[in-house]
């Protein structure tokens, strides 16, 4: 009975050592062949599932900025007094150095960072003279570049081509060359606005992917010489434009949005039909010098014309002729600021302008 009891007992230790001896052997080849990349030639991916994997290291961070372990790709650089471009990590993809003292980026400052998507420069004292002719050319994904309110008086060259969105505003910039932007056919938004530009001639004519343009708080004595099929919006305000080319907008048949407001536009100036184009859906020409209301497109939807000298309501600028089919879709309309008496409102106007929300006299 004993000899049968200690049969037992060894039979059973072998089965449990033999458990144990399994998972150990099972673990032991796990841990061999998750480290084969590490240690031996590689002869095949590894699927061994890690619940918890590490957290990508921000050691590289340089000392004056600040890394997020939450957001490993971004570096915040943004205003700590800086006077020059720490170094940029490989891994980093969104940059931020806005609101500092920079006023160079030499030639190689982001060479280590060629996957940048983000680059923010704004707010700094950057001069054209000290930007690198070849700082931009290895960042062939960068999409959004931000060098406002600075000290450029030009354009910087070798823009890359998957730029999407160029913020060059509140700068000294006073003409764009006809190559300036040459190559840019991804860029979408484009702002130039309060800067010292006199012309931009055909600058504009090769960004066919361009859909905002804002040149407002300018010195354009006269519009863009032709843009991009593409534009749907444009900002033109606090210019010294006086007048308009006929049929200007009509070679547009996307552009949505206009604004001239505050620039010196005459009705003289003014053909017949410059804004009877119907892809127009917000016009803005208040504070102007205009004496008439321009005809436009019953499809307009937003008309702001005060602060001019307007002194008469002329029903055919919006509805040629007034039925139960045809009429304005005019929702908001401001003449205020102008010449124009209550008493001389035609009194077919409510049939024409059966849309309006707000109309301001």
């Amino acid at each position: 009975m004993k000899f049968l009891a200690i049969i037992l007992m060894v039979s059973l230790c072998d089965v449990s050592w033999s458990q144990y001896y399994e998972y150990d052997s099972h673990w032991w080849i796990a841990y061999l062949h998750s480290q084969q990349y590490s240690y031996g030639p590689s002869y095949g991916p590894s699927y061994d599932y890690d619940p918890d994997p590490p957290r990508p290291s921000v050691s590289d961070c340089p000392q004056e900025c600040e890394c997020s372990p939450s957001f490993p790709a971004a570096l915040y650089c943004d205003g700590r007094n800086l006077k020059y471009l720490p170094y940029v990590p490989s891994r980093i993809k969104y940059a931020y150095f806005q609101n500092n003292q920079i006023t160079a980026i030499p030639d190689g400052a982001f060479d280590n960072a060629t996957g940048l998507v983000w680059l923010a420069l704004h707010g700094n004292q950057i001069l054209s003279d000290k930007v690198g002719r070849k700082i931009f050319s290895k960042l062939r994904g960068l999409e959004r570049l931000y060098m406002q309110n600075n000290n450029l008086t030009r354009i910087p060259s070798g823009l890359p081509r998957s730029l999407r969105e160029l913020h060059l505003s509140a700068n000294q910039i006073n003409r764009v060359p006809a190559n300036a932007l040459e190559g840019l056919e991804n860029l979408t938004a484009l702002y130039l606005h309060e800067n010292q530009i006199q012309d931009v001639g055909h600058s504009m004519r090769g960004l066919k992917s361009l859909v905002h343009l804002d040149l407002s708080n300018n010195q354009l004595r006269k519009l863009p010489d032709s843009l991009p099929d593409s534009i749907e919006q444009l900002y033109l305000e606090y210019n010294q434009l006086s007048t308009v080319p006929s049929d200007y907008f009509k070679a547009y048949p996307k552009l949505q949005y206009v604004r001239i407001s505050h620039n010196r536009l005459t009705s003289d100036g003014l053909p017949g039909n410059t804004f009877n184009t119907s892809s127009l859906v917000e016009l803005d020409l208040s504070y102007n010098q205009l004496h008439r209301i321009p005809p436009v497109s019953t499809s307009l939807h937003h008309l702001y014309l005060q602060g001019n000298q307007i002194a008469e309501f002329t029903i055919k600028s919006f509805c040629t002729h007034v039925d139960i089919i045809s009429f304005s879709q005019l929702q908001i309309l401001r003449l205020d600021g102008n010449e124009i008496q209550s008493n001389n409102i035609p009194p077919d106007t409510p049939l024409c302008l059966r849309n309006a929300d707000i109309i301001h006299m």
